[in-house]
């Protein structure tokens, strides 16, 4: 009978064992939750920068991607690194505005060659080619030029915002309401500025931008 006994204990036991659940459906911790939702936002965050960077020059972005680290000493920034990086922001700013207005062509070798738009033609930038008054019209200066330079800043700055170094070495500590702006405000210029970009495209193939096929 004892024996009989005992064997109906183990049997229960592992009855027991095997209803437990696994370790893989066992409910995530509140830690695990929390590390989950900040990996989804930081690949969120990589993901805009890159779509809003397909908008930029290709130069400018990757030297403000590269110097942004170094100049904001990875966002503990004195008065020294807080100037440098204002600097490095106007100035990528200024060469994504300037760059808006460039365009290329190819000569009767097949050469690229770049240019600044102007109201009367194309000014090649080196001199190396020649380029007739009747095809350099085709490159004058338009009102879309103007508005495409425009958006470019605006898209430069939502990449800068999206960028943790620069945002902590300008705003250290900031305020509730100012950081609902520092997260909003990026975000709401990049999805206006892509829907002006699919409205309004540009013909240009300038420094930093795909060439053109022909």
């Amino acid at each position: 009978m004892e024996i009989k006994v005992e064997a109906e204990e183990s049997r229960h036991l592992h009855d027991g064992e095997q209803k437990l659940p696994l370790l893989q459906d066992a409910p995530k911790s509140a830690t695990e939750e929390e590390r989950t939702l900040i990996q989804k936002a930081i690949r969120q965050t990589f993901q805009s920068t890159a779509h809003l960077a397909n908008l930029l020059p290709t130069g400018t972005v990757l030297a403000f991607q590269l110097l942004a680290p170094i100049f904001t000493n990875l966002g503990n920034c004195d008065s020294v690194s807080r100037s440098m990086t204002a600097g490095l922001v106007a100035l990528c700013g200024a060469s994504s505005f300037l760059l808006s207005f460039t365009d290329s062509f190819r000569d009767k070798n097949g050469n690229v060659c770049y240019g600044f738009a102007t109201f009367k033609g194309l000014w090649i930038i080196d001199g190396s080619a020649n380029i007739s008054p009747e095809v350099a019209a085709n490159f004058r200066l338009q009102f879309i030029d103007f508005l495409h330079a425009f958006m470019s800043i605006l898209v430069f700055a939502a990449v800068a915002l999206f960028d943790q170094n620069v945002v902590n070495c300008f705003y250290p500590t900031p305020s509730d309401e100012a950081q609902e702006v520092l997260t909003a405000l990026p975000v709401g210029i990049g999805v206006i500025c892509s829907m002006l970009f699919v409205v309004f495209p540009t013909k240009r193939h300038g420094i930093g931008f795909p060439l053109s096929a022909s």
